[in-house]
């Protein structure tokens, strides 16, 4: 039996931690957000830094929205974007399937929200994306995949003990481009934790990836098959980008000449497009901030494109919102006074990007094999992913099929296409970009729906 005085010191202790976890977590509340109104205000929201490592003064900034109707009771959902490089508030968060979509005038409230049905955590990763950040240069210098899925992790741990009652909540990952990288990897590092027993707060239930780079060899074969057979490219380019570039791992020529072919495609054959989107508009804004931007892939027939948001000209209004002080004030962000502008993007993270595995597959065959629910999706008018990279990719696992290819509806339309196989379910998203939740919200609120379900998508039978 313990002595009374060390029961005493043990109860303030505990007392102690409890009411610090509380005030970190009450110190986060987002309370108003510039730009809303009352309206927008139905549900608990959060946001601020969680410390990774404290040596390197190395902070990853979050979001959080609980579910809007009976939290408790819904799973947590983690939301990534890809780049790498790309912030998970600029788009999935202000432009995807958070509760608010931005506009010119302010912010409006998403129907489709996710956090209709679950519990969205929103995280800005790597350190330097974003709010995100490192005061040690040399994290900036060499960001990569498993520097990447660490911080992951150890933000989820110290998360969760910010937030404990969503320890051993039913925990899903979510996530869409080079994200299909970030979400596998970081699943991979959750199961092996859990299975020498390290953390089982994380009750890691199964993940879900959009356009998602998952095997490069298959995601460089497919995109050049959607531009030629969407009438992006001539056949006279697509046979030269066949035969000089790097695509089944072989190649005639150098990377110069396919460097050379692929620019000429983009510069003389694509026009001025959204090639996230390929039949959207775009902004057409005098002062747009849309620019060239230089995403990481590891061969050059995919180095060179122009990247745009959608709103048409979305991303222009998110960027001079988050760089607004009193935005920032609101989300508890650049708390540190971060020496340049909040952007989308980060340049400086996806052009130092260190190391990328060639695929993802082994990863999946390992989780599909643990038993976790796996889904891939994609958006069928997207050519920087396309869904055929997608397809290629699904096949070369070389799955059983368990349900045969069939059509998907909502609201009595075809939403898509699905196949389920052995361990895995494939969706595709009718007129849906590179961002599904931007283009078609409430295609993507089914499939979420669904998938949190673990239900087939509906077949309109």
């Amino acid at each position: 039996m313990p002595l009374p005085w060390i029961s005493t010191a043990l109860f303030v202790l505990l007392a102690g931690y409890a009411k610090y976890v509380t005030s970190s977590k009450e110190c986060d509340r987002v309370h108003y957000l510039p730009g809303s109104d009352a309206n927008l205000y139905h549900f608990d929201q959060y946001a601020g830094y969680v410390t990774v490592n404290q040596s390197a003064g190395r902070a990853l900034f979050y979001w959080f929205t609980q579910a809007t109707h009976d939290p408790a009771s819904k799973p947590l959902v983690l939301w990534l974007n890809g780049g790498p490089g790309c912030s998970s508030i600029a788009y999935g968060a202000m432009q995807e399937l958070g509760p608010y979509r931005i506009t010119k005038s302010g912010l409006s409230h998403n129907k489709f929200s996710w956090n209709r049905v679950a519990n969205v955590l929103f995280l800005e990763s790597p350190a330097g994306v974003g709010f995100s950040y490192s005061n040690t240069s040399s994290d900036l210098k060499f960001p990569g995949d498993k520097n990447t899925a660490r911080d992951s992790y150890i933000f989820l741990e110290r998360w969760l003990e910010r937030f404990p009652e969503y320890k051993k909540r039913d925990f899903y990952i979510t996530g869409e481009s080079y994200a299909g990288h970030y979400v596998p990897q970081l699943a991979n590092v959750i199961y092996n934790k859990n299975k020498k027993k390290e953390n089982p707060d994380i009750n890691l239930k199964g993940f879900m990836v959009g356009n998602a780079l998952l095997d490069h060899e298959k995601d460089r074969i497919g995109r050049v098959d959607f531009w030629w057979s969407h009438a992006l490219i001539s056949h006279n380019t697509y046979r030269s980008i066949v035969r000089y570039c790097n695509l089944k791992g072989e190649t005639n020529g150098t990377q110069d000449q396919c460097s050379k072919i692929v620019l000429y495609a983009y510069q003389h054959e694509f026009g001025t497009m959204d090639r996230y989107n390929i039949y959207a508009p775009v902004c057409l804004r005098a002062s747009s901030s849309q620019r060239t931007f230089t995403r990481f892939f590891s061969d050059p027939v995919s180095r060179i494109y122009q990247y745009s948001g959608y709103d048409p000209c979305g991303d222009d209004y998110v960027e001079v919102y988050f760089n607004r002080p009193d935005v920032q004030q609101a989300l508890h962000a650049n708390v540190t006074g971060i020496p340049y502008n909040w952007t989308g993007c980060s340049e400086t993270i996806n052009t130092n990007w260190q190391d990328s595995d060639e695929t993802m597959l082994p990863i999946y065959r390992k989780l599909m094999k643990a038993g976790l629910r796996i889904w891939v999706y994609s958006g069928d008018v997207d050519s920087v992913v396309p869904v055929t990279s997608s397809r290629y990719s699904v096949e070369k696992l070389k799955l059983n099929t368990t349900k045969p290819w069939y059509p998907w509806y909502r609201n009595k339309q075809v939403g898509g296409y699905t196949e389920i196989y052995d361990g895995l379910a494939f969706v595709t998203v009718r007129g849906a970009g590179h961002e599904v939740p931007m283009f078609q919200p409430g295609r993507a609120f089914t499939l979420i729906k669904s998938f949190l379900a673990g239900k087939p998508m509906p077949s309109g039978e």
